[in-house]
């Protein structure tokens, strides 16, 4: 017998990892979101992506699909409101949450951009989330966080993400987080090496107009790899 399709799309949602009744519950959500309570789904989404590194960077997809469901079937944008709701909240306690987990804190903001990459109005990217999203990225950008590799690795993947698409939407920002870069990179003591590849790396790529030479590809992954 075929899989059903709606079994495949949820494999691409990576929703496996919940129990049976939630697993339902966002099933449902994702086909016929006006029957379920969508606080209830922000929530658990947001929740699982604070504590779960791979969900917190595929979430926004499962978002994307409800927000357009949503959209077709009443005109309706409660999911996408009360999602922002938690983001904002979140986002208020970033301090508090980077003090308690770092593993949390880098979770969020990998759920924030995802939230950015994926979530658009009329194509372009939400104005509502460019300035907390370059606030959680120059929080990645100081020196206390360029000592923790995970941050660094955090901010890089971000970038490779969405780098562009912010700098488009405000550049002096991004000017403003790649002095801290530069200068971490250049003056910072006591950074790691993976670090200041990495740090190395993202420089390049965005002087390189966010795209790395093959050359420099080869270099940096094959030091990766090692």
């Amino acid at each position: 017998m075929l899989p059903s399709i709606m079994e495949n799309t949820t494999d691409d949602y990576r929703i496996q990892s919940f129990d049976l009744d939630t697993q339902m519950l966002l099933k449902t959500a994702l086909k016929d979101p006006s029957s379920v309570n969508l606080e209830k789904v922000s929530d658990i989404i947001m929740d699982q992506s604070l504590k779960d590194q791979v969900f917190s960077k595929e979430a926004g997809r499962i978002c994307y699909t409800i927000v357009q469901a949503e959209a077709k079937q009443n005109n309706g944008n409660v999911f996408r409101r009360n999602l922002l709701n938690r983001l904002q909240q979140e986002f208020k306690n970033r301090e508090e949450t980077r003090g308690r987990s770092l593993q949390e804190w880098v979770c969020y903001v990998s759920f924030i951009c995802n939230i950015f990459d994926y979530l658009k109005v009329n194509n372009m990217p939400m104005v509502a989330l460019v300035h907390p999203v370059y606030d959680c990225l120059i929080r990645l950008a100081q020196p206390d966080a360029l000592m923790n590799e995970e941050e660094v690795d955090c901010l890089v993947l971000q970038l490779h993400r969405i780098g562009e698409q912010l700098e488009k939407v405000n550049s002096p920002r991004m000017d403003e987080l790649f002095f801290l870069l530069r200068d971490g990179f250049l003056l910072q003591e006591g950074l790691t090496s993976m670090a200041r590849l990495l740090l190395l790396e993202i420089l390049e790529f965005r002087a390189g107009g966010w795209l790395l030479s093959s050359t420099a590809h080869k270099y940096y992954y094959s030091e990766i790899a090692d």
